[in-house]
């Protein structure tokens, strides 16, 4: 068997050949590297770029400024008042009734009228009382003579004295039955007890009235009596003589005037206010029991108080503030108006202006009217424009 054997054939193994990467792949990577380096510098440059205009066109692109109103703070003095609430009574007022029963037999007045006292109102049914009086009369005239007669019989020691003691009595007793009779009968004459003015009539002639039934109110306008409650707190601050405005729904506007007369010296346990009454007189008779008065008791003066408009007090939960004017000079010289908004305490608010306790000066300068728009810090300028009337009270409705 032969063996052919290939000549070209060496007895080394076979080593694997290497494969090269070619250099136009290297270079490929290479460039989109660098695409993609350039890509996302451009982007962080845009974004920066942005950043800085968009700043720049808001530095030079400030709103104008707001118009506003401004106010001075004053320092001046407040009246020191003390508001309440309470009722209007009369000093004299009844309802007239009767003493006894009886039948209507007359009525005497006008609903509504004015009448003095001891007017006759309404006549009861008299006639057996008449009667009565006038005998009693006549048994008076007889008890006298015969008083006179036993006295004269007793002088001369023609009669005795036992004779003279009963014919006293029996005069005594003729004259205590004529006062008798005549109070019944003024009884069932009922008149007005005091000068005032009549209400309405509850009574019909020929109507059986029983004793204390209501005939017709009486009411004395000229004076009445406002009745108000204080705190505990308030009361050492009310003095007898002090006083009291009134002020009435049905007269929107007008005040009427009175002093303090009386000041219950208990406070009331449950409620603890103590009772406060004025006097007020009423010429025109234009106030009527029974109104609701809103009441304000003038107090000592205190001293001068700082005090801005009512309007430019902001009143919210974390506090009372108002928007102060302040003047801020620019980098080319030029002075700005910037409102601040400043916490501050009030006090007592009066006829349209409030008490600034803390926080202001007098002379400084604050927003009375468009501050709602306004935040802290931004510019304004002072309107011409007439700032609106204050109402010194809250409308009405």
């Amino acid at each position: 068997m032969n063996i052919q054997t290939e000549s070209h054939i060496s007895g080394q193994p076979l080593k694997d050949k290497q494969v090269k990467r070619p250099v136009r792949m290297v270079r490929w990577f290479i460039i989109v590297g660098a695409l993609l380096a350039l890509l996302v510098g451009g982007l962080v440059w845009f974004n920066h770029f942005r950043g800085q205009m968009i700043a720049q066109f808001f530095a030079n692109n400030k709103p104008p400024p707001s118009n506003v109103s401004v106010a001075d703070a004053k320092s001046e003095v407040i009246p020191n008042l003390l508001t309440a609430v309470g009722d209007l009574v009369a000093v004299h007022q009844v309802n007239v009734t009767t003493d006894v029963s009886g039948r209507i037999t007359d009525i005497l007045f006008t609903a509504g009228s004015h009448v003095k006292a001891g007017t006759p109102l309404v006549q009861l049914f008299d006639t057996p009382d008449q009667g009565d009086l006038a005998s009693f009369k006549a048994q008076a005239v007889v008890g006298e003579l015969q008083l006179d007669r036993a006295k004269q019989l007793a002088a001369r020691q023609f009669g005795p004295q036992s004779t003279v003691d009963q014919a006293q009595a029996t005069f005594d007793q003729a004259k205590a039955g004529i006062a008798k009779t005549e109070a019944l009968i003024s009884q069932k004459l009922v008149r007005a007890p005091f000068d005032g003015d009549l209400g309405v009539r509850q009574v019909e002639v020929g109507q059986y009235l029983t004793a204390g039934t209501q005939i017709v109110s009486l009411t004395d306008l000229s004076v009445l009596y406002a009745n108000l409650t204080a705190t505990e707190k308030q009361s050492s601050q009310i003095k007898v003589g002090q006083i009291v405005r009134v002020v009435v729904d049905a007269y929107p506007g007008r005040t009427f005037e009175g002093k303090i007369t009386t000041i219950e010296p208990q406070i009331a346990t449950d409620t603890r206010n103590i009772r406060v009454q004025a006097t007020i007189q009423n010429p025109d008779s234009i106030l009527k029991p029974g109104m609701f008065a809103t009441t304000t008791i003038v107090l000592p003066e205190k001293p001068a108080v700082v005090t801005v408009p009512e309007t430019a007090v902001d009143y919210t939960l974390y506090g009372d503030s108002v928007f102060l004017i302040t003047e801020k000079k620019a980098d080319d010289g030029k002075t700005s108006l910037t409102a601040v908004r400043t916490f501050v305490k009030t006090g007592n608010r009066v006829a349209g202006r409030v008490e600034i306790l803390k926080g202001l000066n007098p002379g400084d300068r604050v927003i009375a009217v468009g501050q709602i728009k306004l935040q802290s810090g931004m510019a304004v300028a002072i309107s011409t424009d007439p700032t609106p009337p204050i109402p010194a009270e809250p409308p009405r409705y």
